[in-house]
């Protein structure tokens, strides 16, 4: 890439994440972001701090000029699909606690034995893109094939999950979790077995003592356990690539420079993720393992092989219109010029 000579005229940069472990979200902590940018005269902006709905949805559909997004990748798919100029720049792949559940004391123990049982799938009808029904769906189609199972031998009970809270993208606390629709239906016998992820679905399989059926999240093939959480991607929009390539690379940077932060400061990275998270460091480690050592950000093949499996498991499920050929979205150009520089640094 080339530096971009009018660096000057951009006046904003927005970033957004989601509350889950990503190398964006430690560097927003650490204030690194806002750092880098400061002698620059450049307004940093998050989605998190905005009640605008116009500018939330963004979020989902990347609509905001200048703005990076580092998340679950079902809405950046998906507004890839729709025909949105963004590029990928850079995947980080942490493997989460994504477990089918039962009720204790169940009779259904490992994924053949879902033969005959109702499973939950919650639709958030007020979502642009689904992506915690395209997440359970995906973990439901494994752990089928595991017990060598059809879906036909299944019977898929739907309903209306938890919306979103007003039109925020609230920031992750205690206490406060998507997942009540689905305990619900368990508590009260319309469902047999439920799907729940993440640090949160972690602690509160724990609490409620549930009893696990399947973790898709340990899955032997990273291909067939690639899902909205993994790989996470870090996109950015066309025009700031082609008009700020150096703003592009710099952020990048910052972002990259986690990766090796979260390694020397292991117990500093679970509590900075509990942030993100909203939950206790007992429950990011029982999620995510030793996800210190995991906060690179790359393009590296099994990265990219398992975002194009996702992505093509999404169109076939028609939650994408289009199909998405990752590696012509992918621009490995910002990375490639990071990773030349911090190897000029320590051969210096």
């Amino acid at each position: 890439m080339t530096q971009a000579s009018n660096d000057s005229s951009l006046k904003e940069l927005w970033y957004t994440r989601c509350s889950v472990p990503t190398p964006l979200g430690v560097a927003s902590q650490l204030g690194w972001i806002s750092d880098e940018f400061k002698a620059d005269g450049i307004t940093i902006k998050t989605l998190q701090d905005s009640t605008d709905p116009a500018l939330l949805e963004s979020h989902y559909d990347h609509h905001i000029a200048n703005s990076f997004r580092y998340g679950g990748n079902v809405p950046a798919i998906w507004a890839r699909s729709r025909g949105r100029q963004t590029r990928v720049i850079g995947l980080n792949w942490v493997d989460e606690y994504q477990a089918i559940l039962v009720k204790p004391g169940s009779d259904i123990r490992e994924p053949k034995d879902l033969k005959g049982k109702r499973l939950a799938l919650p639709r958030h009808e007020e979502d642009s893109i689904d992506h915690r029904r395209a997440s359970t769906l995906r973990a439901f189609e494994a752990a089928l094939q595991v017990g060598r199972l059809a879906e036909s031998d299944v019977t898929f009970v739907e309903f209306v999950g938890r919306p979103r809270e007003g039109q925020r993208l609230v920031r992750a606390q205690p206490g406060r979790h998507e997942f009540g629709p689905v305990l619900e239906a368990l508590s009260e016998g319309t469902v047999d077995v439920i799907f729940i992820k993440g640090s949160r679905g972690a602690q509160i399989a724990a609490e409620h003592n549930l009893q696990l059926v399947y973790d898709f999240g340990k899955h032997p093939d990273p291909l067939v356990r690639a899902s909205n959480a993994a790989p996470r991607t870090l996109t950015v929009d066309q025009g700031l690539l082609d008009h700020h390539p150096a703003i592009a690379e710099r952020l990048l940077a910052r972002v990259h420079d986690v990766g090796d932060w979260a390694r020397a400061h292991p117990a500093e990275t679970v509590s900075l993720i509990g942030k993100e998270t909203g939950t206790a460091d007992q429950w990011v480690r029982a999620a995510y393992g030793d996800l210190y050592q995991h906060q690179q950000t790359t393009l590296d093949e099994i990265s990219v092989k398992g975002l194009q499996a996702f992505t093509d498991f999404l169109h076939r499920r028609e939650f994408i219109p289009n199909a998405v050929n990752v590696r012509e979205w992918i621009d490995a150009r910002p990375l490639e010029q990071v990773l030349q520089r911090r190897a000029s640094r320590n051969a210096a």
